[in-house]
């Protein structure tokens, strides 16, 4: 297997249009799962929300228009080019790495990230800026997936589907990053001192042509030759693989999510 070097994002230096449609197409299918989060996380109007790595926006846009004119939100990126600020009222936008924007400490009644941890091998110090920034009694609500999960059920091209999916964990062990850190996420925040109010596990089993699939399809696409980086595929997995994802007989789990709503104790009085 060959090691592939990799620190930064996982989908830096991808091709712009097409990364643009596939976070669109991730807003279609997991946006309504994260907005009933942050609802039972109790989301509201005044509220001060910050959301680490807003991809497109549409979070961000919905969390606006839950605090209304008398809260804030705060949508960080690696790369704003894809946050429209038009589309976006009320949303201030920062462009930058998290771990290096100053931020006023306990600022912010809710701190919402999806998908953002599993792409930094130190994701560790990412959540200590979140607490760092969430105020005492705030909710901080994360959802990461687990690639270990991944396995075909039935298809003309199961085998090149298990193998481009060991090629998916391959990547980002090879970057230093955990692959299932999804399942994890529970234990981390507890060990840090935060009361869990929600542990969900999201393990879908998908028939092609399902929007998970399509989205995982995409992502193929966009991240070929790091697959191909692993030494774990060829081309004529990569091309099984988009046929599994697109064959409605062909049935499979893609990776699960983990969702955790985490409350930050209030400090007590002396």
């Amino acid at each position: 297997m060959t090691e592939v070097p990799e620190s930064k994002y996982t989908f830096a230096d991808v091709e712009t249009a097409r990364e643009l449609e596939r976070l669109r197409r991730i807003e279609q299918v997991f946006d309504p799962g994260s907005r009933r989060r942050l609802e039972v996380a109790g989301i509201a109007r005044g509220f001060r929300c910050l959301e680490v790595g807003a991809g497109a926006g549409s979070i961000a846009a919905w969390m606006a228009e839950c605090v209304g004119a008398e809260g804030e939100v705060v949508a960080v990126d690696l790369n704003v080019q894809f946050l429209d600020a038009a589309r976006m009222p009320g949303v201030r936008i920062v462009e930058g790495d998290l771990r290096e924007i100053e931020l006023v400490p306990e600022q912010f009644d809710a701190v919402h990230a999806r998908y953002v941890l599993v792409h930094n091998p130190d994701y560790g110090k990412l959540l200590e800026v979140m607490l760092r920034v969430l105020r005492p009694g705030g909710c901080l609500i994360l959802e990461e997936p687990d690639f270990t999960a991944a396995r075909g059920v039935q298809g003309a091209d199961l085998n090149a589907f298990d193998r481009v999916n060991r090629a998916i964990v391959a990547m980002f062990e090879a970057g230093g990053k955990d692959p299932g850190l999804g399942l994890k996420l529970p234990a981390a925040l507890a060990d840090r001192g935060l009361v869990l109010e929600l542990v969900e596990n999201e393990v879908p089993l998908c028939r092609g042509g399902h929007p998970v699939a399509d989205v995982m399809s995409r992502s193929a696409i966009q991240l070929r030759e790091k697959y191909l980086a692993t030494g774990c595929i060829d081309e004529a997995d990569l091309a099984g693989y988009a046929r599994f994802a697109a064959d409605p007989s062909a049935w499979g789990i893609y990776y699960g999510t983990v969702g955790v709503i985490a409350r930050k104790p209030r400090v007590l009085s002396g």
